[in-house]
């Protein structure tokens, strides 16, 4: 199987392109700046949905569903917001279609024009607290922990599968709180949760931090994040966790009867990760051959490729690889048995190396007399030699071992490319190399995009459980109490 990929050294975005489309995860629309997401893609997705609706609801959270569209006049209630998705939105302003004069041509009816035009969702927050009104009287209803699975709209001049399309899937939570301390309590245990997801699941580490007041959400008070990085040294957003104080309150009259019998507003929260991080873990772990897929978020975690020379052979190997799938399958391993006899074995190991399948089990006549197989990782490539004896339990723990080489990788390769600046000179040649960059900033927005303009890099986060430190701007050399993140980022 001839996979012509770009090397990640010759064009880093092309390779990237490249294995999307050619590992079967997603295509270009012909509907501009929209995608496909292939079955062999969206099982992927699944997986992260099951894995983190599962966490969701372990932390008290219930999943609902609130309308794609959304009244013009509610985006005007919260002035930073409507601010922040504007450019973004679009905008459904009649609701039918006729056929012109000549008969053929199909044109809006002018007729049916909405009394008011609704905004195809960009993201949730005025709808439901919309809503919220409505379910919230006193403290007895509080809090509301809600999720909801759905898909956004926003109109994106420049696109790029999964890392940025004008529509894509995600989860937005969002939820309302008696005090101010739950909220922020609730910010960060969410962050807590996506930190875990991306550590444990797509053995991914990350750096989690509150953003700068310039990059914070429209309409939040404080934005909590988690960054990656990926192999060409650019970060990426995996996730953020919004502290919204009683903006969105006040902007719908969301009030509550305390237990003293006063009213006050309602404090919010909103946070989600999308199908962004897709692309994530494609960049993070992929080599020139293809994916590398960590084996909890893998489609197929075991493919047994049977090798043999005729029909006599083939049905010889099949009843010992039907066995082991069997005793894989009870352990909960997901095992494709590829007994195809339109591909030959070789074609085959292209194609689920391509595909990242974590674990490769071949299977031929002399190793049915011998009692072996033969066993390929996909991570690192090696080959060995497995007793059948107890293959399922040997499989596990080696699907165990695969997803932890895959993290301490990530991590090596984060520590590796972290680094330390102290003056301004030092900072351009360093983020010319690709990382992240710890610096002093003296925290005014006008420096933070006076860097961003000339180097293209920006300040990812503040991050949590920061090292204080006295020490001074490296751009105008005022004080500062401690380096931020900064790299150039998707």
């Amino acid at each position: 199987m001839a996979k012509d990929l770009t090397s990640r050294k010759d064009n880093y975005s092309q390779w990237y392109q490249d294995l999307v489309v050619k590992a079967d995860l997603a295509e270009n629309s012909d509907v501009k700046g929209c995608m496909v997401i292939k079955p062999y893609g969206y099982s992927i997705w699944e997986k992260m949905q099951a894995a983190l609706d599962k966490m969701f609801k372990e932390t008290g959270h219930s999943n609902a569903y609130f309308p794609l569209f959304i009244p013009k006049s509610f985006f005007s209630k919260e002035a930073s917001h409507v601010d922040g998705f504007a450019k973004e939105c679009a905008v459904v302003t009649h609701y039918r279609l006729k056929t012109a004069p000549d008969g053929k041509t199909i044109i809006v009816d002018e007729t049916a024009k909405l009394e008011e035009e609704l905004i195809v969702r960009p993201t949730s927050e005025t709808i439901i607290w919309n809503s919220y009104r409505n379910w919230i009287q006193s403290y007895r209803d509080l809090p509301i922990l809600i999720n909801q699975w759905a898909n956004v709209v926003r109109w994106e001049m420049r696109t790029r599968l999964f890392l940025r399309t004008t529509e894509f899937l995600w989860q937005e939570g969002h939820t309302a709180h008696a005090t101010q301390d739950e909220a922020i309590e609730e910010a960060r245990k969410m962050l807590d949760v996506y930190t875990t997801f991306a550590n444990q699941f797509m053995a991914l580490p990350v750096m989690r931090g509150t953003k700068t007041a310039n990059e914070r959400f429209a309409g939040a008070l404080d934005t909590y994040c988690i960054e990656a990085l990926m192999q060409d040294g650019k970060a990426l957003q995996a996730g953020t966790s919004h502290f919204l104080g009683q903006n969105f309150a006040k902007a719908f009259d969301v009030k509550y009867t305390t237990k003293e019998g006063k009213q006050e507003f309602v404090w919010a929260t909103s946070w989600g990760v999308s199908t962004r991080l897709m692309g994530a873990l494609v960049m993070a772990h992929s080599d020139d051959d293809g994916l590398v897929l960590p084996p909890k978020l893998a489609p197929i975690q075991v493919v047994i490729i049977p090798i043999y020379k005729n029909d006599e052979q083939l049905a010889l190997v099949s009843e010992t690889a039907v066995r082991i799938k069997a005793e894989l399958e009870k352990k909960g391993i997901s095992v494709k048995y590829d007994n195809r006899d339109t591909q030959k074995p070789g074609w085959k190991f292209a194609e689920y190396e391509l595909k990242g399948v974590p674990v490769r089990i071949a299977i031929g006549p002399r190793d049915i007399e011998e009692q072996t197989v033969e066993v390929a990782r996909r991570d690192t490539k090696e080959k060995s030699v497995y007793q059948m004896t107890d293959i399922a339990l040997k499989i596990e723990h080696l699907l165990d071992q695969i997803q932890d080489n895959i993290y301490k990788k990530a991590v090596d390769f984060q520590n590796a490319n972290t680094f330390v600046a102290d003056t301004y000179d030092e900072f351009k040649e360093l983020i010319e190399k690709g990382g992240f960059v710890m610096a002093h900033w003296d925290g005014t927005t006008e420096t933070e995009l006076k860097i961003k303009d000339e180097t293209k890099a920006t300040i990812r986060c503040i991050p949590l459980n920061n090292k204080m430190e006295n020490g001074t701007c490296m751009l105008t050399g005022k004080p500062s109490n401690q380096r931020v993140a900064f790299a150039r980022a998707y």
